[in-house]
């Protein structure tokens, strides 16, 4: 791919081929909110699975919760979030349009897109003031006399409220860790860039309590091993980045944070981030609760709040970074070609199977059949709609790693065509053999191709 990929690029595919739709689209829509189609709900739940395959079913060490979005107002006041969840907000009374007072360097000016907020002499930014970046809303049956609670704007309180219960149940001693993906909400000042960031969003954290002198060595240890699960499923080493956060970026529980950063079409920006939250949470909340959130070894007797590290992921930004990395066009017989190089445990569908002359009623029973025995051990699709040029060009869009043709030669010998979608090569299968062949190539190592 010779120009550089833009974000433009990306949400043409993703409309095109229904990854993703702008919410509320009958009513005008709503800002940066988006709803997940067919193939952009079967890549989320790809990559929340590899994701939760990482973090449990590979170690021994981590358990799952999944705690609710709602919770008691005092722990978002011990948390720190209603005093300090908040982003300096200005406004121009020209253009009308809101900024954070610390993105002014990299925003986009109302009316001179070429321009930074505050950089013409129309721009008339007021003072800043501080935004809470939380949703409130009122549980009770009358307005008036319900309490007032908020929207989650992150999983990891959830996780935190639970320590005791889990260390208990679980029998785990530190370190372990809970994991947990959930939904989260923020009510940013100037959300955008698509799915980068959106007022709903999913997160994919894990909360690793460890002995305090050792909170050092696991941060370092996280942070290599979040950067190496992504190059596992096929984001360039290249695209990625380390950028170990200046003292002044620090969030006020954080000791230690580094943002494992993806080159996407906007430039370099936050993918995940890893950070070392000492014993702020558990002490916070045992000061608040009056319930000790501590390790108590009933061997020893020892007992002491363990720290905290956390590798934080947004479902929705790694989607959208397996997009972008993906993403190539290239030129094929003359004809260019769009298509996602997704890795195939990543990928939302793993083969299509194509009748190629969809009218041959003994070709599509074949191909039917086939299809049947398939969909039972793998995302398999059917497709017989256009001619067949098209709906490879169809698949390789959605990013499919194979696609199965029965043609007249099946009908001959009992073989079918299995195209490859990287390097476009086929070859000629047994129809027996089509399941096994394909779990073997599915569980192949898999590198990314070069671009196109």
């Amino acid at each position: 791919m010779a120009e550089p990929l833009t974000m433009d690029a990306i949400v043409s595919l993703c409309r095109r081929r229904g990854f993703v739709f702008p919410s509320s689209e009958i009513y005008g829509g709503l800002g940066s909110s988006y709803d997940y189609g067919h193939y952009g709900v079967l890549l989320k739940e790809n990559v929340k699975a590899r994701w939760l395959e990482a973090m449990v079913q590979e170690r021994e060490d981590i358990v799952a919760l999944d705690s609710a979005i709602i919770l008691h107002p005092q722990v978002w006041e011990a948390s720190g979030h209603v005093g300090g969840f908040t982003d300096p907000l200005v406004d121009c009374r020209h253009c009308k349009k809101r900024f954070r007072a610390d993105h002014l360097d990299v925003d986009q000016c109302g009316q001179r897109p070429s321009k930074h907020p505050g950089e013409t002499s129309d721009c008339d930014l007021t003072e800043a003031r501080q935004f809470n970046l939380m949703f409130e809303t009122r549980v009770g049956p009358v307005e008036e006399t319900g309490k007032t609670v908020f929207l989650r704007p992150e999983t990891a309180q959830g996780i935190f409220i639970n320590f005791k219960n889990v260390a208990q149940l679980a029998r785990r001693k530190p370190p372990f860790g809970i994991a947990q993906v959930g939904k989260s909400f923020r009510n940013e000042i100037t959300p955008g860039n698509f799915i980068f960031r959106t007022l709903e969003f999913e997160q994919m954290e894990m909360e690793f309590f460890v002995p305090p002198d050792e909170a050092e060595q696991w941060y370092r240890y996280w942070i290599d091993e979040r950067f190496a699960w992504y190059t596992r499923y096929g984001i360039r080493p290249e695209n990625l980045r380390v950028r170990p956060h200046d003292q002044d970026e620090l969030s006020h529980y954080s000791t230690g944070t580094s943002d494992i950063e993806y080159l996407y079409p906007i430039g370099w920006s936050e993918l995940e981030g890893v950070a070392n939250r000492g014993r702020f949470d558990l002490t916070a909340h045992t000061e608040a609760s009056g319930t000790k959130l501590e390790w108590v070894d009933s061997a020893t007797g020892e007992r002491y709040t363990p720290a905290v590290i956390e590798p934080a992921a947004g479902l929705n930004r790694s989607m959208l970074a397996f997009l972008c990395d993906a993403y190539d066009e290239e030129v094929v017989g003359e004809r260019e070609r769009t298509v996602l190089r997704l890795h195939p445990e990543i990928a939302p569908v793993k083969v299509a199977v194509l009748p190629l002359v969809p009218r041959d009623a003994e070709m599509a029973s074949r191909a039917r059949a086939l299809h049947g025995e398939l969909r039972r051990v793998m995302l398999a699709e059917h497709d017989d709609n256009g001619q067949i040029g098209r709906r490879y060009r169809r698949q390789d869009e959605i990013g499919t790693p194979f696609a199965v043709t029965v043609d007249e030669q099946t009908l001959a010998d009992d073989t079918v065509t299995v195209r490859d979608r990287d390097s476009l090569a086929q070859e000629r299968v047994s129809i027996a053999r089509v399941r096994e062949h394909l779990l073997d190539r599915l569980g192949a190592d898999w590198h990314p191709p070069a671009r196109g």
